[in-house]
C-alpha cells in the first residue's frame, strides 16, 4: 500500500466530493491508464475501490470522486465526514478492468451520476490521441452532476451531451435511438458506468440494437443481488500445488475457507467488482458471480473471482 496525503478536498456536487492525493514521500505515483481504479483504505478494515479521474499523464497526484452512499460498507461516509485536507490514507496501486480498446474506430462513453469518474480520463486520453468519441453524461439534476465545469470547459466539450432527469424533454437521453444509430457504425465500442439500474437499461438497449457483446464494456460500482435461483450447493476446492482438498459449504465463501486453512488470497471488495482476487482455474466449472470478467473470459472457465463465485462442478482445482 502507498501512504498518501489529502492535498485538496472539494465539494463537486450534491453528495459528491473529490480528493486529490499525493504521496507522503513526494515521489511520483505509479502510472495508470484511463479506466483504472485504486483501493482506498480508511481506518482498519474499511476499504473500497474508486476510479481515477485525473489525467492519465498526471503522476504528481491522483484524483478520485466519492459519492456519499448510506448503503455502502461505510467507506464513503467516512471519507465525507472524517477525512479532511492534510489527513493521510493508504491506497493500492492502480488496476484496470475497464480499458479503452485500441482497435476501436469510435468510442461511445455513457455515464450515469458518479459513473462519470472513469469516463473523464477516458475522454481526455481519447482526445489526446485524436480518436473519435462522444460522451453522454446523465444525472438527476445539474446540482448532482460532478465535474460539470471541468467538462464544459474541456477542449472536447463539443463532443459532450448533458442529460438531466429534471430538464426539458428534448435534452433527455433517448438511449434506444442513440444506440441503434451507433450500432450501425463499424468499429464502435460502448463504455458504460453508473448506478446498476442505469447500466442495465443502457446494456439492454444496446443488446436490442444489435451491439455484439465484444464491443460492450462496463464497470459496476457494486455487484447485483444474487437471484433466488442461485445454486449454493457445497463443493470442494483443490490446491494444485499441494493436493489439499477443502469443502466449501453453502454458507461459506471460497476465500473464507482457504483463509481458515492459512491460504490467503488478496481480497478487495468481496463482491466480485474490483478483480483483486482473480485466480486461475485448472479443472472444474466455476459459477461466475462477478461483474468484472467479460462474457468471453467467463466462457473460457480458466479464471474466476473466489470472493463471490462458486462452482457448478463438484470440484474446482485452483492454480495455487
Amino acid at each position: 500500500m502507498i501512504e498518501v496525503i489529502v492535498k485538496h478536498k472539494r465539494q463537486e456536487a450534491d453528495d459528491i466530493v473529490s480528493f486529490e492525493l499525493v504521496r507522503c514521500d513526494g515521489d511520483a505515483l505509479p502510472p495508470f491508464t484511463a479506466g483504472a481504479h485504486i483501493d482506498v483504505q480508511v481506518g482498519e478494515g474499511l476499504m473500497r475501490q474508486y476510479s481515477l479521474c485525473s489525467h492519465p499523464a498526471q503522476r504528481e497526484s491522483y484524483l478520485i470522486g466519492v459519492l456519499r452512499d448510506p448503503a455502502s460498507r461505510g467507506v464513503s461516509i467516512a471519507l465525507h465526514d472524517r477525512v479532511q485536507q492534510g489527513d493521510t490514507l493508504l491506497i493500492g496501486e492502480p488496476r484496470n478492468l475497464f480499458r479503452l480498446q485500441s482497435e476501436a474506430r469510435r468510442s461511445l462513453l455513457m455515464a450515469g451520476g458518479i459513473g462519470i469518474t472513469p469516463m473523464l480520463c477516458m475522454a481526455e486520453q481519447l482526445w489526446d490521441s485524436g480518436a473519435d468519441f462522444e460522451l453522454h453524461y446523465c444525472a438527476r439534476s445539474k446540482g448532482r452532476m460532478a465535474f460539470y465545469d471541468r467538462i464544459r470547459n474541456a477542449p472536447f466539450a463539443d463532443r459532450v451531451f448533458f442529460h438531466f432527469d429534471n430538464g426539458a424533454a428534448e435534452q433527455k437521453l433517448d438511449s434506444a435511438s442513440l444506440l441503434a444509430a451507433e450500432a450501425a457504425q463499424a468499429g464502435s465500442h460502448l463504455y458504460v458506468c453508473g448506478p446498476t439500474g442505469f447500466m442495465n437499461a443502457i446494456l439492454t438497449a444496446a443488446a436490442e440494437a444489435g451491439w455484439p457483446a465484444e464491443r460492450l464494456h462496463r464497470e459496476y460500482f457494486a455487484a447485483p443481488e444474487a437471484g433466488a435461483s442461485s445454486d449454493n450447493s457445497a463443493f470442494e476446492v483443490k490446491i494444485a500445488s499441494t493436493g489439499a482438498l477443502f469443502m466449501v459449504e453453502r454458507d461459506k465463501k471460497i476465500t473464507e475457507v482457504l483463509a481458515e486453512h492459512g491460504i490467503v488470497i488478496p481480497v478487495g471488495c468481496n463482491e466480485g467488482v474490483c478483480g483483486t482476487c482473480l485466480t486461475r482455474v485448472l479443472e472444474g466449472e466455476p459459477d461466475h458471480r462477478d461483474v468484472c470478467l467479460s462474457d468471453a473470459e467467463r466462457a473460457a472457465n480458466d479464471q474466476f473471482m473466489p470472493c463471490c463465485s462458486r462452482s457448478k462442478s463438484k470440484l474446482l482445482v485452483l492454480d495455487i
